[in-house]
């Protein structure tokens, strides 16, 4: 799965069963979060022992599914409440790998006043 600059990147702040599958998923995506599972759009989901993630993805022929779990430390979260953040592509790379996320910021870029 790769998180070019324009793909959408949802995380679901409140743990998840993490029994859930391609079809339970999609149902939290649509019940829980409001949105639409098939949107292309990258769904991030936590346990309860905030260890293990699981991303939700429909690449236009199927739902994929990736699970990972950290060997000896915990992934960062944001504070569980009910809802849903949007990270930038930077900000899942970093969590992903198990780093903290929310000290990745984006440079600011001006807009040029000319061409050329």
């Amino acid at each position: 799965m790769a998180a070019g600059a324009d793909l959408k990147i949802y995380i679901a702040t409140r743990p998840i069963d993490f029994r859930c599958g391609h079809d339970g998923l999609a149902a939290k995506v649509q019940e829980m979060l409001r949105l639409d599972p098939f949107s292309g759009a990258a769904f991030v989901f936590r346990s309860k022992r905030a260890d293990r993630i699981k991303i939700l993805v429909w690449d236009r022929r199927g739902l994929v599914l990736v699970h990972k779990r950290l060997e000896g430390c915990k992934f960062v979260w944001p504070t569980i409440a009910d809802g849903v953040m949007r990270i930038s592509p930077a900000m899942f790379a970093a969590l992903f790998e198990g780093l903290d996320w929310r000290l990745v910021r984006p440079e600011e870029a001006r807009r040029p006043q000319v061409a050329g």
